[in-house]
């Protein structure tokens, strides 16, 4: 199916920098989802770029077309972001059937960016029958993701035995599947029983599938096209489809609060943070509750 690529370029970029004002007077993002949305989280470096171009590649036979959101971190000090990712896809990114973007993490402190929802929702709208979104990384906290996937996916790869004990607390309990990349190096075999030992342990019925892929190769990306599959038909049950949208509309809410919060300390000035406590915090709440006029109540 086609689409305006230049349309959708400039639809992304206008509502990625769209304030929480023109969000909620806009509309953004309201109405049901249709588009699946696949979430790729795992570790810096483990991959997730490769992976993601040959997977796409399998995707595409039933999802057509097909955007890719792929999330860079965000300096801290520059506010800048490398955004290279489509590099990494270079098997896809001419492929006319396939969208890809790169977009910067900015103020988002879960993996994803701002407005990560309304960005979906707008693809979705565009036409796009499958959304594979990338994350910036993982952690034992930075699983947003999981309130707007349909699938999340955790990347692994060799050598990640400590990794993997360290975020059994964390993102770990999350994923529908675990996916061990760069599987043709020493040690996979060793990250792929551990990781079937935690998953074991969890007591939350029947562990997630785990499969060994080198995307370098194109081996076991078939096997891990059809795991997807499945993984998308349990999350299509309409239980399964109403908690997911009770829990996205939350965690909607939840974002747009927090970069409400953070464009009020902007607007205060810099007086603010040399006063007492009391007094600083009463002014930010003054600054909070000061919405712009013409936001719906």
């Amino acid at each position: 199916m086609p689409f305006d690529r230049r349309l959708v370029s400039k639809t992304l970029s206008t509502i990625a920098s769209a304030s929480v004002h023109q969000i909620l007077v806009d509309g953004l993002a309201e109405g049901p989802r249709h588009a699946r949305v696949v979430g790729i989280t795992g570790a810096p470096g483990a991959g997730k770029s490769t992976l993601i171009g040959r997977l796409a590649a399998h995707r595409l036979k039933c999802s057509d077309p097909l955007a890719i959101i792929a999330i860079d971190p965000t300096s801290p000090r520059t506010e800048g972001s490398l955004l290279g990712d489509r590099i990494r896809m270079e098997a896809i990114s001419a492929d006319p059937r396939v969208f890809i973007r790169s977009l910067p993490s900015l103020s988002a402190e879960d993996g994803l960016t701002d407005n990560v929802v309304e960005i979906v929702a707008a693809l979705d709208r565009l036409g796009f029958e499958e959304i594979i979104l990338e994350t910036v990384g993982a952690g034992q906290t930075a699983f947003g993701v999981r309130e707007l996937a349909d699938v999340e996916m955790l990347v692994l790869t060799p050598g990640a035995g400590d990794y993997v004990q360290a975020m059994k607390a964390g993102i770990m309990e999350t994923a529908d599947l675990y996916v061990i990349n760069k599987a043709d190096l020493s040690g996979a075999d060793r990250v792929a029983s551990e990781l079937l030992g935690v998953l074991a342990r969890s007591g939350t019925g029947t562990p997630p599938p785990v499969i060994q892929v080198s995307a370098g190769a194109d081996t076991g990306i078939v096997e891990l096209n059809a795991a997807v599959d499945r993984c998308l038909v349990l999350a299509s049950d309409p239980q399964v489809r109403s908690a997911a949208e009770r829990g996205r509309l939350r965690y909607r809410i939840r974002k747009l609060i927090q970069r409400r919060l953070d464009e009020a300390m902007n607007a205060m000035p810099e007086q603010t943070w040399t006063g007492p406590l009391r007094d600083g915090y009463l002014r930010v709440l003054r600054e909070l509750s000061a919405e712009p006029p013409g936001t719906p109540e």
